[in-house]
């Protein structure tokens, strides 16, 4: 059996967006900071839509800086420019998930496999991210060096696009042996993405709320597995690339 790759989602799979919450409730209160984060995601994720759609490719920093700009005025708060960058700093040092530190730790000791962060944000972010978190930053030493990390900004355009699944079998050496590469994401888009494109998918769901994509159950782009955190979507991978 070909070896397996396992390609991470990085924010809201192994870093959580919500973590943001914390240093906007120094500046709004907590109450007001959790309405922020969200609020934000929601229209980060929106404009990388919408840039794939219009064909204006913008970087995913300055993406992640209007949609805090839109959700501090559409909640009616003020962002100052100093503000401003003290959100863009705490966002490239968010926290990582309990889960998903415990799948890196899984896959430190798992030498069958070869492990790849696949995110929309710009190598900036993603080296800022990478070397910010403190389990991320264990886990380059091994398990996600460096020259596996991969970003779509040399593509110009987000996921879910076909072009970035492409890139990463490219990347990854499974042009051939798309079915060879799972991708662990939290976001139904791009578990829906990889798999129109011949990859296999575990989706995280945090929540419990199970699979709901209206979109993915008609057309049959849903998950491969439905898994509750990373650590439990890096033991499945592991146990099917053994059967």
């Amino acid at each position: 059996m070909a070896q397996p790759v396992i390609a991470f989602d990085l924010y809201g799979t192994l870093l959580s967006t919500e973590s943001i919450a914390t240093e906007l409730a120094k500046l709004y209160g907590e109450e007001k900071a959790k309405a922020l984060a969200a609020r934000a995601r929601t229209l980060q994720l929106e404009y990388t839509w919408r840039c794939n759609s219009m064909k204006k490719y913008q970087s995913f920093s300055d993406v992640t800086r209007w949609s805090f700009r839109h959700a501090t005025a559409e909640l009616g708060v003020h962002l100052a420019p100093a503000d401003e960058e003290l959100v863009m700093n705490a966002y490239n040092g968010l926290d990582s998930f309990p889960d998903a530190n415990a799948g890196l730790d899984v896959l430190a000791d798992a030498d069958s496999v070869s492990a790849y962060v696949f995110s929309n944000g710009d190598p900036g972010m993603l080296a800022s991210s990478m070397s910010t978190s403190p389990a991320l930053a264990a886990s380059a030493r091994h398990v996600l060096p460096p020259n596996r990390v991969i970003s779509v900004e040399q593509l110009r355009v987000f996921k879910p696009d076909p072009s970035v699944y492409a890139h990463l079998l490219e990347v990854a050496g499974k042009k051939d042996d798309p079915g060879s590469v799972w991708l662990v994401s939290s976001n139904p888009f791009d578990v829906c993405g990889a798999v129109a494109s011949g990859l296999k998918s575990a989706w995280v769901d945090r929540t419990g709320k199970g699979w709901l994509d209206g979109l993915a159950n008609g057309t049959g782009d849903n998950p491969t597995i439905v898994v509750k955190g990373v650590d439990e979507a890096v033991k499945e991978i592991l146990k099917a690339s053994q059967a």
